[in-house]
């Protein structure tokens, strides 16, 4: 596993960050006096709300991302190979959160957050078929 070690650095630090925007979720609906759940108005405008949607977007990433890089250290993926997806994973979640949580046009879906969350989604296949691959052969 010690080949492994940026990628597991990555996979924590994904970790980290959805804790830390469960945390600032959370903190910003009390400090707003409102309740822990759904935010209304479900509006982009609302800063609340896209809060509360950047935190439920990274805790919709985190287990379809993880749960491979796990199975690829298992199965021998090489260690630079893996270590590119994470990074980049990270990297996109980071990018989509910082456009997400500063509103304005490209916050608002159909446009630049979109093409990055898909763009996740583009890195976790390929880390899917990766895996699959190492595994199989």
């Amino acid at each position: 596993m010690e080949a492994y070690w940026l990628s597991i650095l990555g996979v924590l630090a994904l970790c980290l960050l959805s804790v830390m925007l469960a945390v600032y979720s959370g903190s910003s609906k009390g400090f707003a006096g409102m309740l822990s759940g759904p935010v209304i108005p479900a509006d982009d405008d609302n800063r609340l709300y896209r809060i509360d949607r950047v935190h439920m977007n990274s805790v919709e990433a985190l287990a379809p991302f993880v749960v491979p890089a796990v199975l690829a250290m298992m199965v021998g993926v090489g260690p630079a190979t893996l270590a590119t997806l994470v990074w980049l994973h990270l990297a996109i979640r980071l990018v989509h959160l910082a456009i997400y949580l500063r509103g304005g046009n490209a916050a608002k879906g159909g446009s630049i957050r979109t093409i990055l969350y898909v763009s996740g989604a583009l890195v976790t296949l390929a880390l899917i078929v990766v895996t699959g691959w190492a595994a199989a052969v």
